[in-house]
C-alpha cells in the first residue's frame, strides 16, 4: 500500500531495521549536520532525534528526521519500488519529459496503460487534514520554537534546509499549475525568513510572473514533512506542464490529497506534519522574502 504519511513510511523503515532513534540530547546548532554528514557518507540509517535540545537546554516539543533518503535503497522505497525497478522509473520520466510520437499502432497501444495512469492521477481535495489539526497565527507565530539547524560555522542565521515550497501563477488560462521546489529558508525573525531559488526553477518564475501581472506579494507555503512520493516529486525534474503533485501520485500509485490552506490561496499535502503560510514579496530588494504569517503542525 502507498504511503499516505511520512509517518507511515518512518515505520516501515524501522521495522526494516532502517531507522535508528537517538534518545541522548541532540543540539540542532552544528551537531546535528555533523552527525547527519558522517551517517551519509557511511551509508548509515535514518537517524530519529527525539531530544532535541536549544542552547539553554529546553527540550524541543518536536523529533527531528535526517539521513531519511541516504541510500538508493531508501530513496527507492520511498518511491514504492526496490532499486532494480529504478531504471525503468528513469525511463517513464524519460518519456513524460519528452514524448515522441509512436513508432507505429502496436508501440502506441503500448504507450496508453501509462498515459492513462499519468491523467488518472491527479490530485484530489479533502475538506479536513491532520495538517490543520493545530493552527497558530498572528503573534502566536514564532520560527524560534521550530528545531532549525545551523549547519555550518559562520552562518549568520540557521535553515530549514528541505521544505517543500509550494507557489502557484497567476494566469489561469495557461498550464500554470501548482509548483512543489526544495528552496531552504533562512530564518532572520520570528515570523520572517529568507528563500534561497534560482532564477530558472518552477517559484523563482512563478514570482516573476506574479510581479508582472499581480505586483503584489507571491502566495507561498513552505511543508516540512510530507509523504516520501511528494517529497521526491519535489526535486524531481517533471514537464512543465505536469504538477509535481500529479507526478507524486504516479510514484505512490495514489492520488496525492490536497487541503486548502488557512490563509493563501494554495493547497497542500493533507498529511503534511508542518506547514508554513505566507508571502513572497515582489517589490526589488537584495533578496526574496517570505513572510510567514500563520505556521501550522499536525497532531
Amino acid at each position: 500500500m502507498p504511503y499516505d504519511s511520512l509517518r507511515d513510511f518512518i515505520a516501515r523503515l524501522e521495522r526494516e531495521g532502517r531507522l535508528a532513534r537517538v534518545a541522548a540530547p541532540v543540539s540542532p546548532y552544528l551537531e546535528m549536520t555533523e552527525i547527519q554528514t558522517r551517517l551519509l557518507a557511511e551509508g548509515g540509517p535514518a537517524v530519529l532525534f527525539e531530544n532535541v535540545v536549544g542552547p539553554d537546554g529546553a527540550k524541543y516539543p518536536m523529533p527531528v528526521l535526517v539521513n531519511l533518503f541516504g541510500t538508493v535503497e531508501r530513496v527507492a522505497w520511498g518511491m514504492e519500488r526496490e532499486p532494480a525497478a529504478l531504471r525503468e522509473l528513469g525511463e517513464t520520466l524519460a518519456f513524460l519529459r519528452q514524448p515522441e510520437p509512436p513508432g507505429g499502432l502496436k508501440e502506441a497501444w503500448d504507450k496508453l496503460p501509462l498515459l492513462k495512469q499519468v491523467m488518472a492521477m491527479k490530485p484530489k481535495s479533502v475538506g479536513k487534514a491532520p495538517c490543520q489539526e493545530v493552527v497558530l497565527t498572528g503573534e502566536a507565530v514564532d520560527l524560534s520554537a521550530l528545531p532549525v539547524q545551523t549547519c555550518w560555522p559562520g552562518e549568520p542565521a540557521p535553515l530549514v534546509t528541505w521544505p517543500l515550497i509550494v507557489t502557484k501563477g497567476p494566469d489561469k488560462r495557461r498550464e500554470d499549475d501548482f509548483n512543489l521546489g526544495i528552496y531552504r529558508l533562512q530564518v532572520i525573525a520570528r515570523n520572517q525568513t529568507l528563500m534561497r531559488w534560482l532564477r530558472h526553477r518552477g517559484g523563482a518564475q512563478h514570482h516573476a510572473r506574479w510581479k508582472q501581472a499581480k505586483r503584489e506579494p507571491l502566495p507561498a507555503a513552505a511543508v516540512i514533512g510530507a509523504d516520501p512520493g511528494t517529497i521526491i516529486a519535489a526535486v524531481t525534474p517533471v514537464p512543465d506542464t505536469l504538477s509535481e503533485y500529479h507526478f507524486a501520485g504516479l510514484l505512490r500509485g495514489r492520488k496525492v490529497e490536497l487541503v486548502d490552506c488557512k490563509t493563501q490561496p494554495l493547497k497542500v499535502p493533507a498529511q503534511a506534519e508542518i506547514v508554513l503560510e505566507g508571502r513572497a514579496p515582489t517589490a526589488t530588494t537584495p533578496a526574496t522574502t517570505t513572510r510567514s504569517s500563520p505556521f501550522r503542525c499536525s497532531r
